[in-house]
């Protein structure tokens, strides 16, 4: 049976469906030989898919791999780095099976990442239209005033368009620093550490503490294991239910 080249790739683990989209997008995935464009479909019991001229196994029995890592500054959140940087992947060991990461954190910020080869579960969580929330620790440079605040809470114009209300809370203050708790149900590129610098200021420390219901905990930076049975059942059943709230805190201006 025939089915979408992003579905394919993302279920038999080899990426997240949002990356296999930018692969064939980028004309580096074949279908027998053949370059593809999105939207094309194949059948994994008949057809030869590759990458950048490397045959995808696609019809090996893989076993699913849900994973949390404490990502350290320093990182790039990926699977592989042209410029030789070294990649959150490089942190694992004795896994077993290719994971990649689900979403990102820039190089220079840390926390809470998952890292999955269950290509159908990523994108659910990676979805706009999912809303799952996610909550950063941010150290902030010099103050904080109310105003800012509200801007914080109501939403930041950002590449011509306003970001969804967050969750903004004054965690402790201090001369020249102020840490924040900020909780966003999109996740557009450096979204909160934009939104800070752009009501000037400075993002001294950037620290993902929980995905939708997954919490970061007392894991240590660099440190990683598997999402209990319990996390998993939760984070499924979150996808999707902060989506109505999302929406009506855009309604109010919460």
């Amino acid at each position: 049976m025939e089915e979408r080249l992003q579905k394919i790739l993302g279920e038999c683990g080899y990426c997240s469906r949002r990356k296999a989209e930018e692969l064939i997008s980028g004309g580096r995935v074949t279908v027998n030989g053949r370059p593809c464009k999105l939207g094309d479909r194949a059948d994994i019991k008949k057809d030869i898919i590759s990458v950048d001229g490397v045959r995808v196994d696609t019809e090996a029995s893989r076993q699913k791999v849900y994973l949390m890592l404490n990502k350290p500054r320093g990182y790039v959140t990926t699977v592989s780095d042209e410029h030789a940087r070294r990649c959150v992947t490089d942190l694992l060991n004795d896994v077993g099976e290719r994971v990649f990461p689900v979403g990102r954190l820039d190089m220079n910020s840390e926390g809470l990442l998952i890292l999955t080869n269950d290509g159908d579960l990523a994108n659910k969580i990676m979805h706009p239209k999912n809303h799952v929330s996610k909550t950063y620790r941010v150290t902030v440079r010099p103050d904080i005033n109310e105003e800012q605040l509200l801007e914080l809470s109501s939403g930041i114009v950002l590449d011509g368009k306003k970001t969804l209300p967050a969750s903004v809370s004054v965690v402790t203050k201090e001369p020249g620093r102020v840490v924040i708790l900020i909780t966003i149900h999109e996740g557009r590129n450096r979204q909160v550490r934009r939104m800070c610098e752009a009501l000037g200021l400075e993002v001294a420390r950037l620290k993902r503490i929980s995905v939708g219901p997954i919490k970061l905990g007392m894991l240590k930076p660099g440190e990683y294991r598997e999402l209990t049975p319990k996390e998993l059942t939760a984070l499924r059943n979150c996808i999707g239910k902060d989506d109505g709230n999302a929406r009506n805190n855009k309604k109010t201006g919460r």
